[in-house]
């Protein structure tokens, strides 16, 4: 057998190094998104606070700011943006093939997900958990009174096995019944198909409001499980990637430095180290990623910061009236919390 040397083996390696440091950057997905001249962003059928259109097709939401935000960052302009609505079952195919760019659209982070289907969670806007809407009639107060309920469900979510595992933990028997949208779900609930309607709190309060009677449904207190949400990529792309992870974190870090749509001009001239490398005027933060100095400024002038965004969309100027909880800054006692911006 023929000896190689030491020396022979490091000089391999050391020219395979050089060579891959040759190699331009992957700018996929950005160029693809500036050849287009628009964001192709994958969201809800209809999820009040979340993703849903008006009348007139435009579409608003929490999920929905965080294209627009993208969109802003890239183009300057929130606008150009194509929303493509999925069902639960569709909305990862959708991503896997390349339809669509990014997927804002309340999906739950699992390890599964994020290890067998060839796509990367970018970050958390928003955490929830899975719960239970009740006609008060039934004058059930606590998920555990509900042993032999049925269940209405969307197929294709974590919600089915959520289900399985809190009624035998409690040694409760139920009946699951699963529909393939969440529209068909809610449709079943009030024509009495079902008992219960289970999904993730957030989309229990938004799904209550379409509702011939909303205030004679009840969401119960339990919530049995983790469901955090965010933003999805495919795999490949570290460039893109980073690009919408960095834009939900602009939101969040901008809401910590009380940076909003109002005052983000002013705050632009701040002398302070921080706010100078946020908003570009010390430092190539933006060009790292492939933007611009003033990306963080494009960002907040479309959308606002995570808390405007929140607060218009889900929570205390919403219809949905939702209150921050987990989802309040971290130095506010909330779970909300982004790595720095230097």
């Amino acid at each position: 057998m023929k000896r190689v040397s030491l020396a022979l083996i490091l000089a391999a390696f050391a020219t395979q190094a050089a060579h891959a440091q040759d190699k331009p950057k992957d700018r996929g997905t950005l160029q693809s998104i500036k050849d287009r001249g628009s964001l192709s962003c994958g969201v809800s059928q209809g999820l009040p606070g979340f993703s849903s259109p008006d009348d007139k097709g435009n579409w608003t939401g929490l999920d929905v700011d965080v294209c627009r935000a993208l969109s802003a960052a890239i183009f300057n302009d929130p606008s150009k943006v194509k929303f493509v609505p999925l069902s639960a079952k569709d909305r990862f195919t959708a991503l896997q093939s390349g339809e669509i760019d990014v997927l804002s659209r309340n999906s739950t982070w699992t390890l599964s997900r994020d290890t067998s289907l060839g796509l990367n969670y970018t970050g958390i806007s928003y955490y929830d958990g899975q719960g239970f809407m009740i006609r008060k009639s039934l004058k059930v107060n606590s998920a555990l009174e509900l042993n032999s309920a049925s269940i209405c469900v969307q197929t294709g979510t974590t919600n089915e096995q959520n289900v399985s595992d809190y009624f035998k933990g409690n040694n409760m028997k139920y009946e699951l019944i699963a529909f393939g949208t969440a529209d068909e779900t809610l449709k079943a609930y009030e024509s009495g198909r079902c008992d219960v309607f289970t999904s993730d709190v957030s989309q229990l309060y938004a799904e209550r409001l379409k509702l011939a009677a909303p205030n004679d449904h009840a969401v119960l207190p339990e919530v049995i499980s983790k469901e955090p949400l965010g933003p999805v990529v495919r795999h490949g792309d570290d460039q893109w990637f980073d690009i919408v992870r960095w834009t939900l974190f602009a939101m969040i870090n901008a809401e910590e430095y009380a940076v909003t749509q109002k005052n983000v001009d002013e705050m632009a001239k701040s002398s302070k180290p921080e706010l100078k490398r946020i908003f570009g005027t010390d430092g190539n933060l933006g060009e790292q990623l492939g933007l611009t100095k003033d990306w963080v400024t494009r960002i907040i002038k479309a959308t606002g910061n995570y808390g405007e965004s929140f607060d218009r969309n889900v929570g205390a100027g919403s219809k949905l009236g939702i209150a921050r909880g987990l989802n309040k800054l971290w130095n506010q006692g909330g779970l909300q919390y982004a790595p720095p911006i230097r």
